[in-house]
């Protein structure tokens, strides 16, 4: 039933086919299949269909729970090279003192290992998307 109704909000909302991007963030429908048809000059999502299923590897609800996973790691990597900036900053202001040195140094180190492991989930993410969504 929900299908039937959501099923052509869903193709029409992703009709436009390109991939836009704001700071590097992926559409949701990332790792779903699209029929590009150049009879009608757009684009369809082909992963909805009358035997969706919910659960499973062929899942598109998987896939867009992974293209929005990706989006809220790369959000955390933002994040944490925004923390590099402000533990810089810190470092800068704090004349020499030791309190404030050792702070600011831990605080730029736990944000490079934030950006690290932000780098390594979105690789992550990425791949199994890909690999989950049939893409080459």
């Amino acid at each position: 039933m929900f299908l039937s109704i959501a099923l052509p909000f869903i193709q029409t909302f992703a009709a436009g086919c390109a991939k836009p991007t704001f700071l590097g963030l992926v559409p949701w429908y990332q790792y779903l299949q699209l029929d590009k048809s150049a009879v009608t000059n757009h684009c369809e999502v082909t992963s909805f269909n009358d035997t969706v299923h919910v659960l499973g590897s062929q899942s598109p609800f998987l896939l867009i729970g992974l293209a929005i996973l990706d989006d809220l790691v790369r959000i955390a990597g933002l994040v944490a090279v925004g923390f590099v900036i402000y533990g810089g900053i810190q470092y800068i202001t704090s004349q020499g003192s030791p309190d404030s040195t050792k702070r600011a140094q831990q605080t730029i180190v736990n944000a490079l290992v934030g950006v690290t492991l932000a780098i390594v989930a979105s690789v992550l993410v990425s791949f199994i998307g890909n690999k989950l969504g049939n893409f080459k």
